[in-house]
């Protein structure tokens, strides 16, 4: 460990550079099973409206599964949002996203029914 001494704080520079025994450990990477499908809902294009409309519809733009639980008027429990634990949420949101757009871009429609 290599430590840098400065007038008003110490650098160290081992947290910063990786020694080489620590390479072993380092070798092994992670495999994302489900990038190739990630990769195919991001490269989706919307060329129909009838499509865009179904996307639009289908994929909530809030998280359906946030409650409050209320009893007698009070807060009694919430389940928090577990949108966010789906795989897939940022490219199901990108792909509601850009059925929305189509709409408004090439379809020139309302979108405020779908807010």
């Amino acid at each position: 460990m290599t430590v840098l001494q400065t007038e008003k704080q110490h650098i160290v520079l081992s947290a910063v550079i990786n020694p080489i025994g620590n390479q072993q450990k380092n070798m092994w990477h992670k495999v994302d099973l489900l990038q190739p499908l990630r990769q195919w809902i991001d490269a989706l294009e919307i060329h129909n409206r009838k499509v865009a409309h179904f996307i639009a519809k289908l994929i909530p733009a809030q998280c359906p599964f946030e409650r409050d639980i209320v009893l007698f008027g009070r807060i009694i429990a919430h389940i928090p949002p577990m949108c966010k634990l789906n795989p897939l949420y940022e490219q199901f949101i990108g792909l509601r996203f850009r059925a929305l757009c189509y709409l408004v871009d090439q379809c020139g429609e309302d979108i405020q029914s779908y807010c």
